[in-house]
């Protein structure tokens, strides 16, 4: 049996809902489409389709290995395709979107790199600090920070960030250094309302995630806001690394608590594995991968 592809009609026979309509696609006749279910499932062990005169529906154990097969198949496609696209120029217009602050300081300039170097190509990039749905608002690629829940995307990893407690020297020398992060009940903190835990910070202590509740004169909805505020002197805020290294490196800001940061969170170039990425959208994903990855490691130099 060729694995992948039998895996690649049981993704069809799911996709277009019946054997008949996925023989068709693939003109195949339905003895060999059915055929081929039953091996794959034979040789896996396991029933991976409920079938029914009227319907199909899949078993857990199928849903679970659908997903797998789309990410394999995909990432063939993509091997096959990497050969036969280095030598074609891309053209034609990405979507693409990115959290604000890491659009403007990282992906802005690499996009415009990128269309200096392929002048045929159009751009539009939608910074928003939400989750944008990639199908719903017809864009191609998305930049992520964090951990990637949904399984429909297919990822491109680019590097980490970390989060980090900053002050201005000035706070400092009149409020004194946290030695721990309940210290920061007795301080001024800025917070973030565009996230849903501005009112409580995370850390990690002798293995284990705490969460500390903190308050403050001044919350705002805006990053930039934020950092200004910061460094300003009206306290302690939480902040991304790539949001604030910059600021640490100049001597405006100063890091704290270093020993109890969480873990480092996840950069990602995303697209929905259910959509067939573009020549243009791959080429702008290979291209601008290594570019932020090497901006976002300057950054922590």
């Amino acid at each position: 049996m060729n694995k992948l592809k039998a895996m690649a009609i049981f993704v069809k026979i799911v996709d277009s809902g019946s054997l008949n309509s996925a023989a068709e696609k693939l003109s195949l006749s339905q003895s060999s489409v059915v055929r081929a279910l039953a091996a794959l499932e034979k040789e896996l062990g396991v029933q991976l389709l409920y079938r029914t005169t009227r319907r199909l529906t899949l078993t857990e154990e199928g849903r679970d290995y659908c997903q797998r097969c789309r990410q394999i198949l995909l990432e063939v496609e993509d091997a096959e395709n990497a050969l036969t696209q280095r030598q074609i120029t891309p053209s034609g217009k990405i979507r693409i979107t990115a959290p604000i602050t890491f659009g403007r300081l990282h992906l802005g300039p690499v996009i415009q790199e990128f269309l200096l170097a392929f002048p045929e190509t159009e751009v539009e990039l939608l910074l928003l600090d939400r989750v944008v749905d990639l199908i719903e608002e017809g864009m191609d690629i998305a930049l992520r920070i964090g951990a990637l829940p949904d399984s429909t995307l297919i990822a491109k990893p680019i590097g980490n960030v970390q989060y980090k407690v900053c002050a201005s020297p000035e706070y400092i020398e009149q409020a004194g250094i946290p030695q721990s992060p309940t210290e920061l009940y007795q301080h001024q903190c800025i917070r973030l309302t565009a996230l849903k835990s501005h009112a409580t910070w995370s850390f990690t202590e002798t293995g284990k995630v705490h969460k500390i509740s903190v308050s403050g004169s001044f919350k705002t909805n805006h990053i930039e806001a934020a950092l200004d505020a910061c460094a300003q002197g009206l306290g302690y805020g939480q902040f991304l690394s790539y949001q604030v290294d910059k600021m640490i490196s100049d001597g405006r800001l100063v890091s704290v608590l270093e020993s109890f940061e969480t873990t480092p969170s996840p950069v990602n170039l995303v697209y929905p594995y259910s959509r067939l990425l573009s020549s243009r959208s791959r080429h702008f994903i290979e291209w601008a991968a290594p570019r932020l990855s090497a901006r976002l490691k300057a950054n922590k130099s």
